[in-house]
């Protein structure tokens, strides 16, 4: 990882470099990475003292709450990362054995701020709506909020955030959205068949996300709660009903709207199914 960050100082400019302490994920835990390093004392502090030593920009680290459900670690680890040379940090409010069910313990999370000051510490975990933001905020005292699943099922939270209100947004400024993204996918990755198939697979796997979303203006209990499983619905019109659909068929026809037919015998099915239903 030494080597590695040398090569993205030497030949990039960027702001700062995160290592991810907080990937559940069997597959990368099983390989003494992700959430494993948090139980690996000596080789967090050789990973942060070898970055820290090439680095001339920022070290930060996101982490959850420890490896096991009620035996939180996070607090006895931000004190030493912070004096081994991080200069922020992110606490995910779960451990790794929760993945993404329950709810996040933001409690918890101030126990965090408390314990590294003078460090800042990010809150993580089930915002997906302006009020969600103001509520972890206030409960944790954290210095700022990361979202992830919040932003992927709603792209325009932050817009919600920063005016303080729910947006109900129309289908079809949603689908500008998707196709914004389609086009920042080709632009990337090229319009060749190559390029297209990549961006195809990256807006599939998104797609998996926003259909999650439920419309300010059908929601019976403003906000929606990210743990709350969106029920089968009928939208305003076809448009909002076909966002809504969790079948990969209709993902996958709405891909063909900006990316043409998908080859025959194309099939799809997410990968990540990042969840905190009750």
């Amino acid at each position: 990882m030494t080597r590695a960050a040398q090569v993205v100082v030497d030949t990039m400019e960027v702001d700062f470099i995160d290592v991810n302490l907080g990937c559940p994920i069997d597959l990368v835990v099983q390989k003494g990475e992700g959430c494993a390093v948090m139980g690996r004392l000596g080789r967090l502090e050789q990973i942060v003292y070898g970055l820290s030593s090439v680095m001339d920009i920022p070290l930060t680290v996101k982490m959850r709450t420890g490896l096991f459900e009620g035996k939180n670690i996070a607090h006895t680890l931000l004190p030493k990362v912070r004096d081994w040379g991080v200069s922020m940090a992110t606490v995910h409010g779960r451990s790794r054995e929760q993945r993404y069910t329950k709810l996040a313990d933001w409690n918890y999370i101030r126990s965090c701020v408390d314990a590294a000051r003078p460090m800042q510490i990010f809150g993580n975990g089930d915002v997906l709506s302006y009020l969600d933001y103001n509520n972890a905020m206030n409960q944790s005292g954290a210095d700022g909020c990361m979202i992830a699943r919040g932003a992927l099922i709603k792209p325009w939270l932050f817009t919600e955030i920063k005016e303080q209100r729910h947006w109900d947004i129309s289908a079809s400024e949603r689908l500008e959205i998707i196709k914004e993204y389609v086009n920042y996918g080709l632009e990337h990755w090229g319009s060749d068949q190559q390029g297209v198939a990549s961006t195809r697979r990256f807006l599939l796997e998104w797609l998996s996300f926003v259909y999650r979303y439920i419309p300010v203006g059908i929601l019976e209990h403003v906000p929606q709660r990210i743990n709350e499983k969106p029920p089968h619905y009928f939208g305003r019109n076809d448009l909002e009903t076909l966002l809504a659909s969790p079948n990969c068929a209709d993902w996958i026809k709405i891909s063909e709207m900006f990316l043409g037919p998908v080859p025959t015998g194309f099939t799809f099915l997410p990968k990540h199914r990042a969840n905190a239903y009750q």
